[in-house]
């Protein structure tokens, strides 16, 4: 712990109460704002682990779709019937401030109205393996950037978290403790400049006791002789 080096004076001392006051302070306020992001990332972590469920689930079921759409068609007509896709999606990204942390939003819009509209085939060719798979996506896409943006989220929150503790530890172990050391190192000092100026003014008071007391002894003696 490297100490704080001052200058024994009134005004340093003053000067390192003010500081230690604000340390203090800091450091409750940045041990709530942990406490709350911890908060906050757990719900967002458990948000997440839901999503990632569901979106895995349902992926797995349109993989099963297209995969016996493809054993009833054939590779080649069903990439046929998917050459040209006619589903366009509009993805608007804004953020949120979250304790300080700027996250992203995610805001999903098909550009076209109904799945009819959407699918690029025809259904006389096209077994009805491939509507489930179609349909399957398209729920489940809205659910995939949802799980983006908790992923997302609980990153940026981890290393807001990271962040705010090593200045919680760095005010905790560093700053409070040295800046408390320096102050019981100014006030002992302090006490023993006082302690030194008060012996010196006395050994003062002193010496011009003596003088005075000597001179008026000279001062009796000369008179003594007069008479």
């Amino acid at each position: 712990m490297a100490a704080i080096v001052t200058t024994p004076t009134r005004m340093e001392l003053t000067r390192l109460k003010g500081k230690l006051r604000t340390a203090q302070r800091g450091h409750k306020l940045l041990r709530d704002k942990q406490d709350e992001l911890m908060k906050r990332f757990l719900d967002m972590v458990r948000e997440a682990r839901a999503l990632r469920a569901q979106v895995e689930g349902d992926l797995m079921r349109v993989y099963g779709s297209f995969t016996m759409a493809s054993a009833l068609m054939g590779g080649e007509a069903l990439e046929q019937a998917l050459m040209y896709p006619k589903w366009n999606v509009e993805l608007n990204m804004t953020t949120q401030n979250v304790m300080g942390v700027k996250v992203p939003r995610y805001e999903f819009k098909n550009q076209v109205g109904n799945m009819g509209d959407r699918i690029p085939y025809g259904f006389a060719a096209t077994s009805g393996e491939l509507d489930d798979a179609a349909e399957g996506l398209e729920s489940t896409l809205p659910h995939m950037f949802q799980l983006a943006q908790a992923e997302k989220t609980v990153q940026l929150l981890a290393r807001e978290i990271e962040k705010t503790r090593r200045r919680v530890n760095a005010l905790e172990y560093m700053v409070i403790p040295n800046t408390q050391e320096a102050i019981r190192s100014t006030a002992m000092k302090l006490e023993e400049n006082d302690r030194a100026t008060t012996t010196r003014l006395m050994k003062v008071k002193d010496m011009l006791l003596e003088q005075a007391i000597a001179g008026q002894r000279a001062w009796d003696t000369q008179m003594w002789e007069r008479f």
